[in-house]
């Protein structure tokens, strides 16, 4: 039964489920505390997404004030300024509660409808690493598509060229876009886990939560416009980080891939001096062969 507090909740589920984890106690007792799981899901989701993205940023923001990280900085000459920092930030935070929170609060119903699970035990956690993994190649293929056609000229004059108003861009600037290109991008992210409960019918909803969280990470690291030693694409090639999205907003085409550099390099939309370098090499060889 319901107790007056969550933490009474918590004390009364824990009586007689000693079987569960702490989390997962934690987890049924959120959900026996508020009788509403819409509004339960809902609660969470929004509060997790603020305190991820703005809780990933913060690091970043703090960067860019350390003179000591500036030889990591790719575009070394741009750095942000508080004034951008702050615009910034209220217009992501304009596009969180009139595009985002609107969406995130449908979502219980959506889950339930596809037959995503909200209860406890927890799915293992090999079932989620590799729901995870699916989910980041889905997205990226989304992502490289939409992205790219965002790019044709009435798109990207009418909806995609807000996200472009930083040519440096920054950790905060991840989610800096239009409420069109936001519902459109993001349904790469919501997307994919709901077609896959679709198809499958075995999908947990913090499978979902952990998904998204990863997911934010991604985004705001490629945004961050720096280049560390120890960056993610130093030790998986295929990975895309910082390195690649940067090049995308100093040069304003190619590099359309999310997480993955394999689409921009099959299509041959890969920015930057090497991949030109590359394709000229590849234009005289073929001029050679046609003599």
């Amino acid at each position: 039964m319901a107790q007056d507090t969550y933490w009474g909740s918590f004390e009364e589920i824990s009586k007689y489920n000693v079987s569960l984890t702490y989390a997962e106690r934690m987890w049924l007792a959120w959900y026996t505390y508020m009788q509403n799981d819409v509004l339960a899901t809902g609660i969470m989701s929004f509060v997790m997404h603020e305190v991820v993205y703005f809780g990933r940023s913060l690091p970043w923001i703090v960067i860019d004030m350390l003179p000591m990280f500036r030889k990591y900085k790719i575009q070394q000459q741009k750095i942000p300024t508080a004034w951008e920092q702050w615009q910034c930030a209220l217009l992501v935070l304009f596009s969180h509660f009139t595009v985002e929170l609107p969406q995130i609060w449908f979502f219980h119903p959506m889950c339930q409808f596809f037959g995503m699970s909200t209860t406890v035990p927890f799915p293992s956690v090999y079932k989620m690493a590799f729901q995870i993994a699916v989910f980041f190649v889905m997205e990226d293929t989304w992502h490289y598509w939409t992205h790219r056609a965002m790019h044709w000229g009435p798109l990207y004059k009418n909806i995609h060229k807000i996200h472009h108003q930083y040519s440096a861009p920054f950790g905060l600037a991840a989610e800096y876009a239009s409420p069109i290109e936001v519902m459109v991008l993001g349904l790469g992210t919501v997307g994919s886990p709901i077609l896959w409960c679709a198809i499958t019918g075995d999908l947990h909803i913090l499978t979902m939560y952990l998904w998204i969280v990863l997911r934010l990470f991604q985004a705001i690291d490629a945004h961050s416009g720096y280049e560390f030693p120890w960056s993610l694409h130093h030790f998986l090639p295929f990975w895309a980080g910082a390195e690649h999205h940067d090049l995308h907003h100093e040069r304003f085409i190619g590099n359309y891939s999310s997480s993955f550099r394999w689409w921009d390099l099959l299509f041959d939309t890969e920015a930057g001096a090497e991949a030109s370098k590359r394709r000229r090499e590849r234009k005289l060889a073929k001029a050679k062969k046609a003599q």
